[in-house]
């Protein structure tokens, strides 16, 4: 490894020794940037790898809410804006008791590279609050009512508002954040401000929404792996696929799977997993979304509802299957570990596209690189939503809507110039099939260069 990558990455562990959720992402981005920092010396002159694990900004911030018994609640909000170099900060709120400044810094740094790899210009961000949307505070088991859900938005997007903008910071949906959140905080937005503008995407479709932007994930994850197959010259048809998670992405990218002939025999959520060995039916699948989407249930009051199909609770999808093609990682950060690698390849797993933010560990990446399968980070495999949010954009500046099958042919366009340009830049610098590297490599290059022609 580069002596100036070595001496970064303790100087970054020694200022952020609490946040080990960080110092993970930027070592397993750094490690991977030897070639390009040695054939470049002009990023160590001018200090490119200790300005772009900076955040240029760090927003946190109170939020006060009244629950439905009028109590007042207070949860703790963030944005961080890491980079900014390409265009205005663009990235997602998360809403779960996971959210922490260490989570947020990873999914915003990571975003640095996955936005630069849409070719679109966008920079990275990413906020969020510890709020849980899932959990009432006053009543156990059940989940907050719509009412408190929108008070909180109101509240967080009253701080929110000042830090962002269409030409600025254009926030976007993560997990707990779907249509119902961003519905509530773009109204908040659009009183205050007293604007109709593109500030935030995942907007619903009558107030300046994308077609396709609810698939864009889960079908941008697969026109990527289907890109990797190209490469063998093979396809999805007849290929068992294993998925984990059970909401937009992993239910749409299930979809789009079996509509290219592939077998889905898992999906998963916090009460466990499903296993259909025959493989789930687009009606299976549309069951599924319609239990997370709108009734925000659990797969556990479904499975019996589907025919030849098993629950197992309180595991993932990664154990259940005694043969598997492909994995698709859906669900949230570290859900995929070494040991779940390992029964994946053994039972003969080919190809891995992480569909969520980094879902596999450390070990799991390295166990995957190892054994030269086909294996995609979720920077690029998982780009197809916040491509489909630029396109948003482009939709809300110009007053316009596409079709669903013009904004779906963009998607299909940017996936696979992700996939080009990840492998061109992993072969160029020796490392062909890496897409480890490729993706890390082509997204750095993009903004590093961007940064050095505006100066310091």
């Amino acid at each position: 490894m580069s002596t100036y990558i070595d001496q970064t990455l303790k100087d970054l562990k020694a200022k952020n020794a609490d946040q080990p959720e960080f110092i993970q992402a930027a070592e397993e981005v750094l490690t991977t940037l030897a070639p390009v920092v040695d054939a470049h010396p002009e990023y160590q002159q001018n200090a490119i790898l200790e300005r772009i694990v900076e955040p240029e900004r760090t927003i946190m911030f109170r939020v006060n809410w009244i629950d439905d018994t009028g109590a007042v609640r207070v949860n703790r909000g963030y944005r961080i804006q890491f980079n900014s170099a390409i265009g205005p900060y663009k990235g997602g709120l998360r809403f779960d008791p996971t959210v922490n400044l260490s989570v947020l810094k990873v999914l915003g740094f990571e975003q640095i590279f996955k936005n630069s790899l849409t070719t679109l210009p966008m920079g990275g961000a990413k906020g969020g609050s510890d709020f849980n949307p899932k959990a009432s505070p006053h009543t156990p088991g059940k989940r907050c009512s719509d009412g408190e859900v929108m008070r909180f938005c109101q509240s967080f997007m009253t701080e929110l508002f000042r830090h962002i903008g269409p030409n600025t910071d254009v926030p976007a949906g993560d997990m707990n954040v779907g249509g119902r959140e961003i519905g509530y905080l773009y109204g908040q937005y659009r009183k205050i401000v007293n604007e109709c503008n593109g500030v935030l995407t995942g907007k619903g479709l009558p107030f300046g929404g994308s077609l396709v932007r609810p698939e864009a994930t889960g079908y941008g994850c697969v026109y990527f792996a289907e890109n990797m197959l190209k490469t063998k010259k093979a396809n999805f048809k007849g290929k068992v696929c294993a998925i984990s998670g059970s909401g937009n992405v992993a239910s749409f990218a299930a979809q789009k799977l079996v509509t290219l002939g592939a077998k889905v025999v898992t999906l998963s959520d916090r009460s466990g997993a499903i296993y259909a060995k025959s493989g789930l039916s687009l009606d299976d699948i549309k069951a599924v979304m319609e239990l997370k989407g709108v009734k925000r249930g659990e797969l556990s009051e479904i499975a019996k509802q589907l025919k030849g199909v098993k629950f197992f609770p309180g595991v993932n999808s990664w154990q259940i299957v005694d043969k598997v093609d492909c994995a698709f990682p859906c669900a949230r950060q570290n859900e995929l570990n070494g040991d779940d690698a390992a029964y994946l390849l053994k039972h003969g797993c080919k190809l891995v596209a992480e569909g969520a933010n980094m879902p596999s560990t450390p070990e799991a990446a390295a166990a995957f690189l190892k054994a030269k399968i086909l294996y995609a980070p979720g920077k690029a495999a998982n780009a197809g939503g916040v491509a489909t949010s630029g396109l948003e954009m482009s939709q809300n500046a110009e007053h316009l809507s596409w079709s669903a099958e013009e904004v779906d042919s963009k998607l299909r366009g940017i996936m696979a110039a992700i996939h080009d340009n990840a492998y061109a830049a992993a072969a160029k610098y020796g490392h062909k099939g890496n897409y480890v590297m490729g993706a890390n490599i082509a997204g750095f290059t993009k903004v590093a260069d961007a940064m050095l022609a505006q100066g310091i």
